[in-house]
């Protein structure tokens, strides 16, 4: 059963209250010189751009496509610069406002404060939906309290699987950066094909005897909330940062493995300020101590992102490759194949065009993409890989995350 389409209930704090983004626009560039690639970077350091693809300036390069979000105030010198230069540039959002009063504009999803999986949902309503899956399905789901985040709200994994024993299992994250929406909407339908399909279908019964999930549906819980309540474009944690009057910390540029390196920042007010040490956050930590207690059964880690059409492996910050890259390179030829024939031959979950790079830090790619928590258990444990999803045709329900 396909994911389907996704819209989300108005919460009535946000509509009165949440920043606004009437005339921005988010832009979509094509970098073919390096003189390209400085006049981007220039404009980010005088207007703070809001990097989408890539996450950051630093990670640009001639021959790249670039998106990005920009303040309506902005709007019409960023254009002029762009046209003064030679840059060819498409407007994916003229107002950014719009698309996300587009996605609002649901009545009957309003009305309804249920859990649905065609909608997104709030905090409270996922909670309530992860209490309900280990209730009606106790065979299956058993929920499992990790720790709490920065301003006090619980963490729970979904231990999904029928063996009470700690045989092989896998980690998956969803909402490490809380303006990805999509994301826990995906561990949620995950979950529920999981429990739905294992009295139906054999594959999925076959895996759940022999194999364990742990899912975190969303990582940044404090993050999400704030997305809901404040500002539908935040990104980070919610965690003050010390001698700064920001907010904030991206917790995926926060795990213990090249930490603050390429493609994260030391300063907090920018949104891949990596903290002020590595696994200073209390989200990182509760991960990265359920991992370390568990590096026995678990096999492999997976974190759901958006929006990109990557599928990461490790590792992201060297173009060494890891030392199992021969049993990575044929698994992930599979995985790509079974993506394209799921994208052309049967509906897609989202009905947007599935398609997606394998990335990797190999010279030959020439992209190393610093995702820094994916590939930190890869230096500890046998975890071997990380997915983000999806989806570059989707704007108008994707790119909003």
């Amino acid at each position: 059963m396909g994911l389907p389409w996704i819209c989300f209930s108005a919460f009535a704090v946000c509509l009165a209250s949440c920043l606004k983004f009437h005339g921005h626009k988010v832009i979509q560039v094509q970098l073919e010189t390096e003189e390209h690639v400085k006049l981007i970077k220039s404009m980010d350091k005088t207007f703070n751009l809001d990097f989408w693809r890539p996450d950051s300036s630093s990670r640009i390069a001639p021959k790249m496509t670039v998106d990005f979000h920009i303040h309506a105030n902005h709007t019409e010198t960023i254009l002029h610069l762009l046209k003064q230069n030679t840059v060819h540039y498409e407007v994916l959002f003229h107002d950014l406002q719009a698309g996300i009063e587009a996605q609002l504009d649901n009545s009957r999803l309003r009305k309804s404060q249920k859990h649905k999986y065609n909608k997104y949902n709030d905090w409270d309503t996922i909670t309530d939906w992860a209490s309900k899956m280990a209730s009606e399905h106790s065979d299956l789901v058993r929920l499992i309290d990790i720790g709490n985040t920065y301003e006090g709200r619980p963490m729970t994994v979904l231990r999904v699987g029928q063996s009470n024993a700690e045989g092989p299992a896998i980690f998956m994250d969803c909402g490490i950066h809380a303006r990805e929406w999509i994301s826990p909407a995906f561990c949620q339908w995950f979950v529920r094909e999981l429990v739905s399909g294992y009295s139906k279908n054999e594959e999925i019964k076959k895996l759940l005897t022999n194999l364990t999930f742990y899912i975190l549906p969303v990582l940044n819980i404090d993050g999400y909330v704030y997305t809901w309540t404040e500002d539908r474009m935040w990104r980070k944690n919610r965690s003050p940062a010390e001698d700064s009057d920001c907010f904030g910390t991206d917790l995926n540029r926060n795990f213990n493995v090249s930490w603050c390196d390429i493609g994260s920042s030391d300063e907090p007010c920018t949104e891949i300020y990596c903290g002020k040490s590595a696994q200073s956050e209390e989200e990182t930590k509760n991960v990265a101590n359920f991992i370390l207690s568990h590096l026995k059964s678990i096999k492999a880690y997976i974190s759901i992102h958006a929006f990109s059409q990557m599928i990461l492996y490790p590792y992201s910050y060297t173009y060494e490759l890891a030392p199992n890259s021969k049993e990575l390179i044929p698994l992930l030829d599979r995985l790509m194949t079974g993506l394209i024939h799921k994208a052309y031959n049967t509906p897609s979950p989202l009905s947007c065009g599935t398609q997606a790079s394998v990335v990797s830090s190999s010279p030959s790619l020439r992209y190393e993409p610093p995702v820094k928590k994916l590939h930190w258990p890869s230096n500890t444990s046998p975890i071997m890989f990380s997915l983000i999803l999806p989806n570059k045709f989707c704007y108008t329900y994707c790119i909003l995350h």
